[in-house]
């Protein structure tokens, strides 16, 4: 005779058998379903291809002649004489008339630099020279730095007098002055050091503008972690982070540069890479505004520039006259041709780089279509106005396309 089970035990019963039921379901469904398409894909090999199809304008040169102010020939091309003919020939195709080399350095390495570039192409090319803080020391031993020596600043102002009678047009100081340079303490040289005044005089008095790179985007400064616009690029190049503690802040980089803008009013600085506050315009208006002797060029900032494009074109209209055009080149073709795009066109959400992954940021840009009188301006007639050897060179340039123009095509 069966015992009949208690109705709780039933019901518990009951729904143990349902649940049973749901989940062999629930499994059955889940083996008749193919494998997850979603891979776990490392960020480095994410290659995106937008949808977005809006209207692409092909410019195949700049519409009116260009000045690179900042460019590197030494460091880019390693003085190969093929890579410069065939770099020529694109200045040629693309309109630009002159560029800028910031590779100068001073002393025999200038003499050979010149030789490169001006051999056969000196109506081409300026030269800023550079100052050598070390020397022959080693640079791990800061205190034989040739700038801690006695006689430092007279010899490079004697260095900058002779480099200025050959024909250079200015002076570029790279970002390692405030980041890396040191003292014989180990404590990083300021920017502003008090030490160093006569050089940035004589500069000023030889006619010479100082290209100043300070800093670096904003967020290099800021912890490498999931919050950082910029992680991508920070983990393929970790040397390029600065974190607290170990370097100063922007903020501080930032001031003392602005005091040895005060300090020498009539010295011409150029604050490359827009001051480095591309992602900041409102920053870099105060610096224009505040410091009458510093103008601005955009050398690899047209990643940031282009991403927010209502603001950029308002800044470049408003400070027309304190803008220099500047790639940071020599680049492949393509790389001019998104600057041109950039600078002359409307289009809407297209690459900055003709590289496969975003070098600089991860996001397109847009054009920001100036007007006619301020792509002259930008291109080249601030470059003339402001910078020696400019001009001359521009109008033998335009001469020459002019003359190339009206010749008969064969």
């Amino acid at each position: 005779m069966k015992c009949p089970l208690p109705s709780p035990v039933r019901r518990f019963l009951n729904v143990v058998v349902f649940w049973i039921s749901i989940t062999a379901s629930v499994c059955w469904v889940a083996a008749q379903q193919p494998e997850s398409a979603v891979p776990d894909l490392p960020l480095s090999e994410f290659r995106p291809i937008p949808k977005v199809r809006g209207r692409h304008t092909e410019l195949p040169h700049a519409r009116f002649p260009v000045v690179d102010i900042h460019t590197h020939f030494r460091y880019r091309l390693r003085h190969d004489p093929q890579q410069l003919d065939a770099f020529v020939e694109l200045m040629d195709r693309h309109r630009i008339a002159v560029c800028t080399s910031l590779d100068g350095r001073l002393g025999q390495e200038l003499e050979e630099h010149m030789r490169y570039l001006w051999t056969r192409y000196r109506e081409r090319f300026c030269i800023f020279a550079n100052i050598d803080w070390r020397g022959d020391a080693p640079e791990d031993v800061p205190a034989q730095w040739a700038c801690h020596q006695p006689g430092f600043v007279r010899h490079t102002v004697e260095q900058l007098r002779a480099a200025q009678r050959r024909g250079i047009s200015g002076v570029k100081v790279f970002k390692q002055f405030g980041l890396h340079y040191r003292n014989p303490d180990g404590s990083l040289i300021a920017i502003d050091d008090p030490r160093f005044a006569p050089i940035w005089d004589a500069c000023g008095k030889l006619g010479l503008p100082v290209i100043l790179h300070t800093a670096d985007p904003s967020a290099f400064f800021d912890p490498i972690d999931a919050t950082n616009e910029r992680y991508e690029e920070l983990r393929r190049h970790p040397e390029w982070h600065y974190p607290a503690g170990r370097f100063p802040s922007r903020d501080e980089l930032h001031a003392a540069r602005d005091r040895l803008f005060a300090r020498h009013p009539h010295t011409l600085f150029i604050a490359a890479h827009l001051g480095n506050d591309g992602e900041d315009l409102q920053q870099t208006a105060r610096l224009l505004d505040t410091f009458p002797n510093v103008v601005v060029e955009f050398a690899s900032r047209i990643s940031e520039l282009g991403r927010q494009p209502y603001s950029a074109r308002e800044f470049l209209i408003r400070y027309q006259d304190r803008v220099l055009f500047g790639t940071d080149g020599p680049w492949p073709e393509q790389r001019y041709r998104y600057y041109w795009r950039f600078l002359e066109t409307d289009d809407e959400y297209f690459p900055y780089s003709e590289k496969p992954f975003p070098p600089q940021g991860f996001w397109r840009i847009y054009g920001v279509h100036l007007p006619d009188e301020v792509l002259r301006k930008i291109y080249y007639a601030n470059a003339a106005r402001l910078i020696p050897g400019i001009s001359e060179r521009l109008e033998r340039f335009e001469q020459h396309f002019e003359a190339s123009s009206a010749a008969p095509k064969k």
